[in-house]
């Protein structure tokens, strides 16, 4: 456990002294977000915050694993989907910041690539022989057949977007994703997973530098290249260990929630006119009843470890 342990302590010091250096870096580039009138007023003195710092984790993350992880198919094939589907939200972030597109990376090319990765991620795992199953706790394997192609594409996509909807307070998308992360680094450790251990460490120790400059009041956003390799990471890691079910109850709870509210939100307000929530993701709500971000945040992350304790529990004793 010392060394995983070690992989964390590194990433984490990579990504600390990545950020110490690149946010001064993006200030003067004048790489700043731009902050939506619709939103809480609070977050208009947000306005011009270094953005794409989602970078400096997954920079951290890929030299760490480069250097010290064993030659893993799994590690290698969860840290290419971190590093495709940040390159999407990289390319989304580029042309909002440095292009000056209000709507970015347009949404069906972003979704379309989405897609495409998540297809070349099927295609790697029919490669290596990967059982095509849907596990369930107890019950055991369910074959899925022609259905597993499309099971890995809603998962894969499903996750990223539901990882992008959480990130709208100063780090709050990163501390779950950190817990989940860990998470999922016990599950490769007990699983005797080895490559899933170390690039859940250093992505893990790599955004907990980074929240040293995104904890309120943010120094940095992570932007969509963060949210997008979160989600792609952590959607890669589920799959791999057939933990989808476990992903979907525990392991990423308050994504789901995030993704709830927005589909309750806008179905509501088609079908009726009237909105359920003062305003969709679920956080900017207990913001406009009035909590600080750092209430919504620790009460999020809470939510999210009880989650990620039940899942690990359970994964001892029905896997």
């Amino acid at each position: 456990m010392l060394i995983y342990a070690g992989i964390l302590l590194v990433a984490f010091i990579f990504a600390l002294v990545l950020g110490l250096v690149l946010i001064p870096v993006l200030r003067r580039l004048k790489i700043g977000q731009s902050i939506r009138t619709v939103g809480p007023k609070r977050h208009l003195s947000k306005e011009g915050t270094p953005t794409m710092g989602g970078v400096i984790f997954l920079f951290a993350a890929l030299v760490v694993t480069a250097v010290f992880m064993p030659r893993d198919p799994f590690g290698y094939l969860a840290l290419f989907m971190a590093v495709a589907f940040g390159s999407i939200g990289f390319a989304d972030d580029y042309l909002k910041v440095v292009r000056k597109q209000p709507l970015g990376l347009k949404a069906r090319y972003k979704l379309a690539g989405q897609f495409v990765f998540s297809i070349v991620f099927y295609l790697v795992l029919r490669a290596l022989n990967f059982d095509e199953v849907l596990v369930l706790p107890w019950l055991g394997a369910i074959d899925l057949g022609w259905a597993y192609p499309i099971f890995v594409l809603l998962v894969m996509v499903g996750t990223v977007n539901a990882v992008n909807l959480s990130d709208g307070l100063d780090g709050l998308a990163g501390g779950l994703g950190v817990i989940t992360l860990l998470g999922f680094a016990v599950i490769g450790w007990l699983g005797k997973i080895e490559g899933l251990i170390y690039i859940s460490a250093a992505l893990a120790g790599g955004i907990l530098g980074f929240l040293v400059f995104n904890l309120h009041p943010a120094k940095v956003f992570m932007g969509d290249t963060g949210s997008l390799a979160i989600g792609g990471a952590i959607g890669a890691m589920a799959i791999l260990t057939h933990t989808e079910i476990l992903l979907l109850l525990m392991l990423g709870i308050v994504f789901v929630l995030e993704t709830i509210s927005v589909i309750i939100q806008v179905l509501n307000f088609k079908l009726t006119g009237r909105r359920v929530f003062l305003m969709a993701p679920i956080h900017h709500h207990f913001e406009l009843k009035g909590w600080s971000e750092w209430k919504v945040c620790l009460t999020f992350w809470l939510i999210q470890l009880v989650g990620t304790v039940a899942a690990v529990a359970i994964w001892l004793l029905a896997y």
